[in-house]
């Protein structure tokens, strides 16, 4: 998918300007792969690249999980460049989850 198939998604959340963020981590995934790709962790056409192949693994999607997909993307390349292994995303991942889960409406949620 590249960047004009994004406009025809229909529930990509947007405004008069262009695709917003619905949710905060929306925004925060978006800018830890600003943060990356500047670092010189990728490139930004390894990034489109990354992002593409998410995008068509679901065609289905009209756009309500497109930042479900960027972060897959996201996992992708920094496991598949080392900078932090699958077991440990998936403890940080379960960690978030349990904090989450138990932490009263309205608090922040912190490890």
């Amino acid at each position: 998918m590249s960047a004009p198939d994004v406009l025809n998604l229909p529930r990509l959340p947007r405004d008069a300007e262009g695709p917003v963020f619905a949710e905060p981590w929306q925004a925060q995934a978006f800018a830890l792969t600003l943060k990356l790709h500047e670092g010189g962790a990728f490139t930004w056409t390894e990034w489109a690249d990354a992002l593409s192949a998410e995008l068509r693994r679901d065609p289905e999607d009209d756009g309500s999980r497109y930042y479900e997909h960027w972060v897959a993307a996201l996992e992708g390349l920094v496991t598949g460049r080392k900078l932090a292994a699958t077991d440990e995303l998936i403890s940080r991942k379960a960690a978030w989850k349990n904090a989450y889960l138990h932490t009263p409406h309205g608090r922040p949620v912190e490890l």
